[in-house]
């Protein structure tokens, strides 16, 4: 065992209070964060030493504990106790179980400021989940902290996982918007969609609102899908078409999701080939590639399909698809496909056509008896706008937006306003 990754061990053993386990397994993962820093954590099994080992390989017996924790900084990123059990004697155990304590505890873990670098956001029965945030402010992507423990409250389970940047990723400005300022935007953001009710086996109609930020200046928005996927990407919103198709069938290939990573480049902190921008030559490519790839698997579909985003993820840069013309179904229809990222050759793909065949055996939506002016009229007191830290990939900082959002829809049949957990 190298001297660098036998400290990271022992410094868990002890944390943990694993005298009564063993190492069972372990490796080196690697990640690349939101700013496109790769971040190196060393992922550990741990076996209680009087618990039999059970033949499949996969599962690790109750209590085992799996515990990941970052190689340069030493820091946990999470501890899980399976099954919520532990047989650590002198583990982590609060003798007051309660939210000052609990907050007191993770400060001087993870270093963060309770109050500025994260808040909480719900709690139940001996579980606390808190929230990132700048100064009080939400984030988004959102960070969140997560923490469980036992009757005798030993810890079973605690996860980090978000940015929390540094104040110097952060552009802070004082709030400035109001909603009398961006009412016309929700009126413009009223959408007409079919929910599907999995419990009853049909679909219903509602208007609601589509949610987006809005720069403090009131000048700009961005939108909330790209801006909640939390990865670098290149925008390419093209549609793809073609003359002729390729008549030999589309092969996937098996994908190589786990990659070795060595202790060297572990403490080197070597750049993860995910962290690479993605070349202009490289976008050409891409799209040559997705083109390819539909003329053999959709070969009838030429104009019906438009390239949004790309992106880098397990060593292949990912590509997402949607067709020109949707459904009002909630879910759309969306292709993933992976590129290799050396032939410039589709390796696989996810369609998610089978979900979108399922709704079809759902009972049809009531017929439409609200129009989007009434729904926006129902709507306008259930508006929101709440202040929130945007990280925006272009001037890659945090600015300061709005989040125009509603909790609410109306039932387009017969114009009920509705929760939209019960939607």
């Amino acid at each position: 065992m190298e001297p660098g990754m036998q400290e990271i061990i022992d410094v868990t053993k002890e944390k943990f209070g694993l005298e009564d386990y063993y190492l069972r397994r372990h490796r080196i993962e690697r990640s690349v964060d939101i700013v496109n820093k790769t971040n190196y954590i060393l992922s550990m099994e741990w076996f209680p030493a009087d618990v039999a080992v059970q033949e499949d390989e996969d599962t690790n017996p109750d209590g085992a504990a799996v515990i990941e924790m970052y190689v340069n900084s030493q820091k946990v990123k999470s501890a899980i106790f399976v099954g919520g059990k532990t047989y650590a004697k002198n583990g982590v155990t609060f003798t007051n179980i309660n939210r000052k304590y609990v907050i007191e505890w993770i400060e001087k873990e993870t270093k963060l400021l309770y109050g500025e670098q994260f808040q909480l956001h719900k709690e139940d029965e001996r579980e606390y989940h808190f929230k990132e945030c700048i100064n009080g402010i939400a984030v988004s992507p959102s960070g969140y902290i997560e923490l469980q423990v036992n009757q005798e409250g030993q810890l079973t389970f605690f996860s980090v996982n978000g940015q929390f940047p540094s104040k110097d990723l952060v552009n802070e400005e004082t709030y400035s918007l109001s909603l009398d300022r961006v009412e016309h935007l929700a009126k413009q953001q009223i959408q007409f969609a079919e929910f599907p009710l999995f419990d009853k086996e049909r679909l219903v109609s509602a208007y609601v609102i589509d949610e987006i930020y809005i720069t403090n200046d009131g000048k700009e928005t961005l939108p909330f899908v790209m801006v909640a996927d939390g990865r670098p990407y290149v925008q390419i919103e093209q549609t793809i078409g073609w003359d002729e198709a390729i008549t030999i069938p589309f092969k996937r290939k098996e994908l190589q999701l786990l990659e070795e990573v060595t202790v060297e480049q572990a403490f080197l902190t070597e750049a993860s080939p995910d962290s690479l921008p993605i070349t202009k030559d490289e976008e050409e490519k891409c799209v040559t590639a997705v083109r390819n790839f539909l003329r053999q698997e959709y070969p009838d579909e030429s104009g019906k399909w438009s390239l949004k985003t790309l992106h880098r993820e397990n060593g292949y840069i990912q590509a997402i698809l949607r067709r020109n013309k949707q459904t009002s179904r909630v879910f759309q229809r969306k292709l993933l496909l992976m590129i290799d990222g050396k032939s410039f050759l589709v390796s696989n793909f996810i369609d998610n056509k089978p979900l979108m065949t399922m709704f079809d055996l759902f009972q049809a939506s009531d017929r439409v008896n609200i129009n989007k002016e009434e729904a926006s009229e129902k709507l306008k007191d259930f508006v929101e706008l709440k202040s929130v830290y945007v990280y925006d990939f272009k001037q890659k900082h945090y600015i300061l937006c709005g989040k125009l959002d509603c909790q609410y829809g109306v039932n387009a049949s017969n114009g009920e306003v509705v929760s939209l957990d019960e939607l």
